[in-house]
């Protein structure tokens, strides 16, 4: 008889939503449960969303309509819907797949085996939380390869295009402090990863809206844990960060290879090429 639980965790959409799923199967492997090898052997069922194009709707609820069997022959069987469309749709999920145990949104991935928890004796959750002014915190991830991570250096965009529903559901740009991200890819580099991919929904605007808090401040000796030396020695005008965390990142020892999703075109400086 089998004793530890399983999960499987089912990706849909872009980088970040690949990154969202390796910290959600750390947060699961890290509460006790294994890895399955498809639904019918997992206990636990995750469907981490996208919402950008309306063909990843009917995705999604038609893979829920699939798994209503499996939960009635299987009662104890939970079934979780994170990512966009769950910040996007939120009860409206489970009116439309009643047997959904927890949904959960974009900004509190790191509640995920919490809720989990908390639906097994309380019956079904949903928990969105619209915006969070804090940088979500460090979680466990598992990764497929040895090699290579992704780092995670701002959440979030400023922009308001017409055609995209990305603000709306991963909420305003908050960048991470400089000094975090190049401890974490030194860390990451002493664990063997040569190859790391930096994500953001607006990658090269990073660090603008840190500088822009900073500009005619007083500065500390925690400035530069912040915004990096060269903005500090420099001038202090609300700038990008992001070609600083370049030379930063790509000059860790061990590190071959950096990477990096999501460029927009307004914020590309000549700096960064």
């Amino acid at each position: 008889m089998r004793v530890n639980r399983r999960y499987v965790v089912r990706t849909y959409g872009c980088q970040m939503n690949e990154h969202d799923s390796e910290r959600i199967a750390g947060l699961l492997e890290t509460d006790g449960l294994e890895e399955a090898e498809s639904f019918d052997d997992a206990d636990v069922i995750v469907l981490n969303t996208c919402c950008i194009r309306e063909n990843a709707d009917n995705k999604l609820y038609g893979q829920l309509g699939n798994l209503k069997k499996l939960k009635e022959e299987r009662p104890d069987l939970q079934i979780a819907v994170a990512g966009c469309l769950a910040q996007k749709d939120r009860d409206v999920i489970r009116e439309r797949a009643p047997h959904v145990d927890v949904v959960f949104g974009t900004h509190n991935v790191g509640r995920a085996t919490d809720l989990l928890d908390q639906a097994r004796v309380s019956g079904p959750i949903t928990e969105i939380i619209e915006e969070s002014e804090a940088f979500p915190s460090a979680l466990p991830v598992k990764r497929d390869a040895n090699h290579a991570a992704w780092v995670t250096i701002q959440i979030g965009c400023d922009n308001s295009c017409a055609f995209c529903i990305v603000p709306a559901v991963r909420g305003k740009e908050i960048s991470r402090p400089y000094s975090e991200l190049v401890s974490e890819v030194e860390q990451l580099a002493l664990t063997g990863v040569t190859e790391i991919t930096l994500l953001g929904q607006n990658v090269n605007s990073y660090g603008r809206d840190l500088t822009l808090k900073l500009r005619g401040a007083e500065l500390t000796p925690e400035s530069s844990q912040l915004v990096g030396d060269k903005w500090v020695e420099g001038p202090h005008t609300a700038r990008p960060l992001f070609s600083d965390l370049l030379c930063s990142v790509a000059a860790v020892s061990g590190i071959r290879r950096v990477r990096y999703t999501s460029p927009h075109p307004k914020d590309f400086r000549p700096e960064t090429i």
